[in-house]
């Protein structure tokens, strides 16, 4: 074989070996798509073949969801919830990180351990007295009780994922602004900030996907159908009993799931560039 062609099909090989890995995957949306599309006869027939749609495709399970139900609003209280407790607990989450990479003082290792431990700590733990709080702040069956609440497990979460990126830019760079002036809140602002964007884009990422994707909290805190999120409504307006509604579960899953698929397309660069610079070190 000519020497020229060997990087080719060794390049060839590398991806023929992904592709069980691709099938992997992929196989869950191509499953979640085609049941959301087929007709309920189909669906509900034991001779069907599950992996194709012989009986044609149709939308009235979208259309089902999204006119017979309150999917739209409980996508926005999905959308106000993520992005409220992602922002307030990326800005949590830096100044934290910052001070334990950074800063020397009595217990730094000791708060850095303590914060992965707290992360560690389930959310079925934690909801039982997390509604105590809430009842007694009276926020029970609110938005607001999801936004004080979730940063109790994505605060510790962006922490210590920034805490390893941080690590990772140069101390000489912040010394140089201080010494020419700057404070210390004012080399994270414009010194350390703008070079660790991709670490902070990875954090955002991260905890805009498990608040979009939180049940447990949503499930305990709301229940009126004004107040619930997606995740929640989804599964308590089309469960009821031994009763499910495949074929518009899955269409909610797959509308749900647009948000995040939107973020990673935009976001992938910035997100592989966090990763492979130390963002998970």
């Amino acid at each position: 074989m000519p020497v020229a062609r060997r990087p080719l099909l060794k390049r060839v090989l590398i991806h023929l070996g992904l592709l069980p890995f691709l099938i992997f995957a992929l196989f869950p949306f191509y499953h979640m798509t085609l049941t959301s599309l087929k007709k309920d006869r189909e669906l509900y027939d034991r001779h069907a073949v599950p992996l194709i749609i012989k009986q044609g495709p149709t939308l009235e399970h979208y259309s089902k969801l999204l006119w017979e139900t309150e999917f739209l609003t409980w996508t926005k209280n999905s959308l106000m919830v993520t992005i409220l407790a992602t922002g307030i607990s990326v800005v949590i989450g830096t100044v934290a990180a910052y001070a334990l990479a950074r800063l020397r003082f009595v217990g730094v290792s000791s708060f850095g351990t303590g914060i992965f431990v707290t992360y560690l700590v389930p959310t079925s733990l934690l909801f039982l007295p997390l509604a105590q709080v809430v009842n007694w702040l009276g926020l029970a069956d609110s938005k607001w009780a999801l936004i004080l609440t979730y940063p109790t497990f994505l605060v510790p979460f962006c922490t210590w994922l920034l805490m390893g990126y941080f690590r990772t830019v140069p101390k000489e760079v912040e010394e140089c602004a201080m010494v020419d002036g700057a404070t210390r809140i004012q080399a994270l602002w414009r010194i350390v900030l703008p070079i660790a964007i991709p670490g902070l884009v990875c954090a955002v990422l991260f905890a805009f996907t498990l608040s979009w994707n939180e049940f447990i909290y949503a499930l305990t805190f709301t229940s009126s159908s004004e107040q619930l999120t997606a995740s929640v409504g989804v599964t308590s307006e089309l469960i009821r009993g031994d009763i499910y509604f495949w074929g518009s579960l899955m269409a909610g899953a797959i509308l749900g799931s647009v948000p995040i698929v939107i973020l990673y397309v935009f976001f992938l660069d910035y997100y592989v560039s966090g990763l492979t610079a130390g963002a998970i070190k």
